[in-house]
């Protein structure tokens, strides 16, 4: 299954982004879906991620900001981000949980900025 995030774009501090990651095939297979996220000369860092039950884990630093949802029928992951900073600039990628080999895609640019 080939994964493509998309969504990204600049934003003012305290704006708001919508990321998708659509699925070339169907995802109901893979229990635990995730966003992930690289910071310009940083490690990339697992930002949350969801199960097929629901059930959701956020990092922290976006806890009550990001909300993560997937729709098995549509093969599609979404993260949604309220209150952007700066610090949230990075690029966005999406991948099962845990990654099981699979290497990461092209990732969709999000940028903080005034």
């Amino acid at each position: 299954v080939q994964l493509q995030a998309s969504g990204g774009g600049l934003v003012h501090p305290g704006g708001s982004l919508r990321l998708s990651c659509a699925a070339s095939g169907s995802i109901s297979s893979i229990p635990i879906m995730g966003w992930y996220r690289q910071a310009p000369g940083k490690q990339r860092d697992l930002v949350t991620w969801i199960t097929n039950m629901g059930s959701t884990w956020y990092r922290d630093s976006v806890k009550g900001r990001f909300t993560i949802s997937r729709d098995n029928a549509r093969n599609t992951v979404y993260l949604q981000m309220n209150s952007l900073k700066p610090e949230d600039t990075a690029v966005y990628y999406c991948n099962p949980v845990p990654l099981g080999g699979r290497v990461f895609g092209q990732g969709t640019q999000v940028t903080v900025s005034s």
